[in-house]
């Protein structure tokens, strides 16, 4: 599956707010936004039934070039241990398993590229 835009926003970067002396943590409407457009984006293309085996996940993070040379690794933040925390909740909602920790294998690669986007895989063992 390929996705056009490519959401930089990380949960790590969720808001808290003190309520009665407690922390209260809440999303961002950047990370809301985020969530939805892949929500969105990965409904079409969920299994028709949960994996419920060991799954191995490949995504690669195709960022606008600017001035890097296409196909060259982006090594800037966000990294990608983030990147992958935020699709990995999304896909979850969207019933790709029951549970991320069924993810036993993960390659996850981030590049300029002359065409942005984000492309997954999924396998099942």
């Amino acid at each position: 599956m390929k996705m056009e835009k490519v959401p930089t926003v990380t949960v790590q970067k969720r808001r808290v707010r003190v309520v009665r002396g407690k922390p209260v943590f809440y999303n961002s409407p950047r990370i809301k936004s985020a969530k939805a457009l892949l929500v969105a984006h990965l409904k079409q293309h969920r299994p028709s039934k949960p994996y419920d085996s060991g799954v191995r996940l490949r995504v690669s993070r195709l960022f606008p070039k600017g001035r890097h040379k296409d196909g060259e690794y982006r090594i800037t933040k966000p990294g990608t241990d983030n990147l992958q925390k935020i699709l990995k909740g999304c896909m979850t909602l969207c019933g790709f398993w029951t549970d991320d920790a069924l993810v036993a294998s993960e390659i996850c690669e981030k590049f300029w590229a002359d065409v942005p986007g984000t492309a997954a895989e999924n396998k099942t063992a």
